[in-house]
């Protein structure tokens, strides 16, 4: 794999390499787009592009301003890194928000070029938390106006959106770092968003991993599911970490 020209991004690849956690070259050269959570950065997707890029792929993972505006302004962002991909065939990844951002986007805009999507602990349906908490100060200081939207009210943004008409697989964690804070959530949950709310209707695969919301992205089993989904269009159900591990060392058939 090419080293990346930023020294951070250097010791993170080394860093995955050693832990066994380089992807296997890709048979296709498409471009992967990455939208991060709310009130995240393309940081926290940065282990995840090393290792699309180590299987082939041509990532555009960019920062955008997630706490700043609505989700409807934020779409422009989606519109610049689909257009950073080219003429090839663009898949995307998201975590959390950047789910709902990515179904507000193809609402109005699919392209001609979609392939296949990947949504991380997307709120489809709403998230309690924000039902509980979104009227707080705190709260609405620290998530901005596009959190406030992020509700499970049959007139939030989420709950509005149309279902998928496009291939998609999701991952759904239920594992809370803070059950105190994840208290009003019902059921199975990562801490933010519960796994029955990360359904969508039209979606192709659903599947559950045991990890918490803030570091789905990082979680060898989720890596491994998210390149069989874009390879295969489909997750490889009751694979575990050491059949993850082989895949993305190269040792896994992905077949």
């Amino acid at each position: 794999m090419t080293a990346m020209p930023k020294l951070p991004r250097r010791i993170l690849a080394r860093g995955a390499l050693l832990l066994g956690l380089l992807a296997a070259p890709a048979q296709a050269q498409d471009c992967v787009v990455l939208l991060h959570g709310l009130a995240r950065s393309d940081a926290s997707f940065t282990l995840l592009e090393e290792v699309l890029e180590g299987a082939g792929y041509r990532v555009v993972n960019h920062s955008y301003p997630s706490t700043h505006a609505r989700i409807e302004e934020l779409l422009g962002h989606v519109d610049r890194a689909v257009a950073d991909c080219g003429p090839s065939r663009v898949d995307f990844v998201t975590h959390s928000m950047g789910g709902i951002l990515l179904r507000a986007w193809l609402a109005r805009r699919p392209p001609v070029r979609l392939g296949r999507v990947v949504m991380l602990a997307p709120p489809n349906k709403g998230s309690e938390i924000v039902d509980e908490y979104g009227d707080w100060a705190l709260f609405r200081l620290l998530n901005g106006p596009a959190g406030a939207e992020l509700g499970t009210d049959p007139a939030s943004l989420p709950r509005r959106l149309p279902p998928a008409d496009y291939p998609l697989g999701i991952i759904a964690g239920d594992i809370s770092l803070n059950p105190l804070l994840s208290a009003p959530i019902p059921g199975a949950n990562d801490g933010k968003v519960s796994v029955e709310s990360t359904r969508l209707a039209g979606m192709r695969d659903h599947l559950v991993v045991h990890a918490s919301h803030t570091f789905l992205m990082n979680n060898p089993v989720v890596m491994a599911q998210v390149l069989i989904f874009l390879r295969e269009g489909r997750f490889r159900h009751g694979l575990r970490l050491p059949g993850a591990l082989a895949l993305l060392t190269g040792g896994g058939n992905p077949g």
